[in-house]
């Protein structure tokens, strides 16, 4: 999959599970200093419920593997300090969020991963350029500690890092997947 990483990609976030059914993983971010790859910090994370998938689908419940780019995000809070262009609506994220109580937060913070969505646009766009049944609305958001429908979470002190690090100049991507397919 590193193949798959633009040539100008200067960030990295791996996010990796350890097998193909689990909404368990490690988010790991990586910065280019030179030629070599740094380890910039790690955070727990969860992934889709059912694991991960090549051909992900509307509702299975499972992350799309692959590369994908990093070019916006937002929230239900204000901007944090946000490199990323950042789109406040604390009504807009309130509206995509379940009834339950755990998942109160879940939007506070999100980065939207560029799987079926307009780059440039609002995270809660919901524009599919490849139809809606390849599905989207994909983010890395709050984590409530348990798998998702399909995003990937992290505890909040890693999104709020990510947000104040991620830089557009610097073409942050995020590679994501079990640590079977993320070897291939």
């Amino acid at each position: 999959m590193s193949k798959q990483i633009p040539a100008g990609t200067r960030q990295v976030i791996v996010v990796y599970g350890e097998r193909r059914d689990s909404p368990d993983s490690l988010l790991v971010l990586y910065e280019k200093r030179g030629t070599a790859w740094q380890r910039a910090g790690s955070w727990p994370a969860h992934n889709g419920r059912m694991g991960w998938t090549t051909d992900h689908r509307l509702d299975d419940e499972r992350t799309p593997v692959g590369v994908y780019s990093l070019t916006d995000a937002g929230g239900s809070l204000r901007d944090p300090g946000s490199r990323l262009p950042y789109w406040y609506d604390d009504n807009a994220f309130a509206a995509t969020l379940p009834e339950e109580e755990a998942h109160a937060h879940d939007f506070d913070y999100v980065i939207a991963i560029d799987y079926n969505r307009l780059k440039g646009a609002p995270p809660y766009d919901w524009s599919r350029p490849e139809g809606v049944e390849k599905g989207g609305g994909i983010w890395l958001h709050l984590d409530h500690g348990d798998g998702t429908s399909a995003c990937v979470t992290v505890p909040e002190t890693g999104m709020k890092t990510l947000l104040r690090t991620l830089d557009p100049a610097r073409h942050p991507v995020m590679v994501m997947g079990d640590r079977e397919r993320l070897k291939s």
